[in-house]
């Protein structure tokens, strides 16, 4: 799931892109001073609810997982103090299925109550929440349009999983999905429209990549005003092949902010706190699955 550390090594050096303000100038709701990002770091728990193959987040009852991550924190705040911690949970909104179903889509939905549920732990527990879709064979405006009545609340965001996204002929999980940088942008704009018409802050748009390949035209992804992209660098395994990946697949162009993952059961050994913010750029989004 790693690329090789020879290709890390022919890279281009990473750069770390700040929050912009709004194009024309002004104050505004894109103003870096009300950003999420980079006034935060954001440390996050992955998975589906009640499937504790599917990532932490799925293993255990909300309020013990929220002990579990706030433990986890002590970690990270000894490791780099130099902005807050802010808590998340990301669960798994739509889940790529390895069958067609009924609708010949290979796609399945969290139970609106399941989210519901979730978005109203995660606000009264001072958390954000971010909600992952996985396409099958959906397009980006339907994954959001099933999402959106809760990316009203300000507290929920939007993450995507281009592995997931397949054709014609193509199967999630045995065929590597895709996605273009243009159906980035569709959720970019459709994000921004979201936050400008509801009055509240830019949303989060998680981007998840383990491959080059899973993002065609990746270039042409653009700082968008009132909504904060991250490249979420995925995958795991040891140490140095985490490393090498997060040179090679964050290292091309530079990305307005940074995601790195790990997982607590496949990682071997566990990167620690201080290795983790130790990678150039340092992540501003750490996410454990």
């Amino acid at each position: 799931m790693f690329l090789g550390a020879a290709a890390a090594a022919a890279s281009t050096p990473l750069l770390h892109a700040q929050a912009l303000a709004q194009s024309d100038g002004t104050e505004g709701p894109s103003s870096s001073v009300e950003m999420l990002l980079p006034n935060y770091r954001i440390l996050s728990y992955y998975g589906f609810p009640g499937n504790e193959l599917m990532g932490i987040l799925g293993e255990h009852e909300r309020e013990t997982l929220l002990a579990i991550l706030q433990d986890q924190l002590v970690e990270y705040e000894a490791a780099d103090s130099s902005r807050p911690w802010k808590l998340a949970f990301e669960v798994i909104a739509s889940v790529a299925q390895a069958g067609p179903g009924e609708d010949g889509l290979y796609i399945a939905y969290t139970s609106n109550e399941v989210i519901q549920d979730y978005v109203d732990f995660t606000a009264a527990n001072d958390l954000l929440l971010i909600l992952d879709v996985q396409f099958g064979r959906k397009t980006i405006s339907e994954e959001i349009e099933a999402v959106r009545e809760w990316l009203s609340y300000p507290h929920v965001h939007l993450a995507i999983d281009p592995e997931f996204s397949v054709r014609e002929g193509e199967v999630p999980g045995t065929d590597l999905g895709q996605i273009d940088a243009a159906d980035v942008r569709v959720a970019q704009d459709t994000l921004a429209e979201i936050s400008r018409s509801k009055d509240i802050l830019p949303k989060l748009l998680v981007v998840h990549q383990f491959n080059l390949y899973s993002i065609t035209n990746r270039g042409q992804i653009e700082h968008i005003p009132d909504v904060q992209y991250v490249l979420e660098i995925d995958g795991w395994g040891p140490p140095e092949d985490k490393r090498a990946t997060y040179e090679v697949v964050g290292g091309d162009v530079p990305h307005e902010f940074y995601g790195f993952k790990l997982w607590y059961r496949q990682d071997e050994p566990l990167m620690s706190a201080v290795e983790v913010m130790s990678l150039a750029p340092s992540p501003d989004i750490v996410i454990y699955q």
